[in-house]
């Protein structure tokens, strides 16, 4: 499918509109409370993750996801740009670890893992500016675990340093609408550019086929294959384009 929808980054949401993250947080609460699914990315997540993984819910938003992987015996870290989301996760959601951080930023302001899943649902990597999403993509790939390859930690195991499945590679599980800057092989070159490589491809968070120039929706399971492209090489392939929603 053609990329044509313009999309903005969630700061510029944010500074046009200081009410924005809280109809945000309420249309969740509304969606919940009207008995709608909310859950469908966890679901596949937690369907695509080892018991008792390491998960990043990068890009938390108000948390929905990391609590229900959480709940379900997974050691969950969650990240967010948005403070007032970041603390209403933490108001709703004690049990996880959440930090404010942007994921394009040069250095990561949250845990690095590394992770045996990271999920970036909601569109959430659309709402970067298109020069920096290569570097968030890479960022995210220095987070994953690394599988049989992996060197024992030197510290004393925890959460965060015992693999749940040592001889399984990191995955990161992302979901975007294609109409928003990013096409799928537009995508799949920003991917390769990261260091990270498309192992499968659904057209939603039931797993449903993904069909190339008719889905609409991408969900993306990758893993890291080889080492990412030097950073001056983050200019964005896809056009600087700006759309609402998340």
């Amino acid at each position: 499918m053609t990329s044509t929808g313009r999309t903005t980054t969630w700061r510029e949401l944010t500074s046009s509109d200081p009410e924005h993250s809280a109809h945000y947080a309420h249309r969740w609460e509304r969606l919940e409370a009207e008995g709608r699914d909310i859950d469908g990315e966890a679901r596949l997540v937690d369907a695509l993750s080892p018991r008792g993984a390491r998960i990043l819910d990068a890009g938390a938003g108000t948390g929905r996801t990391g609590a229900y992987l959480a709940a379900r015996g997974h050691h969950v870290t969650g990240v967010d740009i948005d403070p007032y989301l970041v603390d209403y996760a933490r108001a709703h959601h004690p049990e996880v670890d959440w930090h404010v951080g942007d994921l394009a930023a040069e250095e990561p302001s949250w845990p690095t893992g590394p992770y045996d899943v990271i999920v970036s649902a909601g569109n959430v990597l659309t709402f970067i500016e298109p020069a920096h999403r290569v570097r968030a993509l890479r960022t995210l790939r220095t987070c994953l675990a690394e599988g049989a390859d992996a060197a024992p930690p030197a510290a004393p195991p925890t959460p965060l340093t015992t693999p749940a499945d040592a001889s399984r590679p990191g995955r990161l599980i992302v979901g975007l609408g294609l109409d928003r800057g990013w096409d799928d092989d537009t995508f799949a070159s920003d991917c390769a550019r990261a260091g990270l490589s498309v192992q499968h491809r659904f057209s939603t968070w039931e797993a449903d086929p993904f069909t190339r120039g008719r889905s609409g929706f991408l969900v993306a399971v990758l893993t890291a294959v080889t080492p990412p492209a030097t950073p001056r090489d983050d200019a964005p392939t896809s056009p600087d384009t700006h759309q609402e929603g998340r």
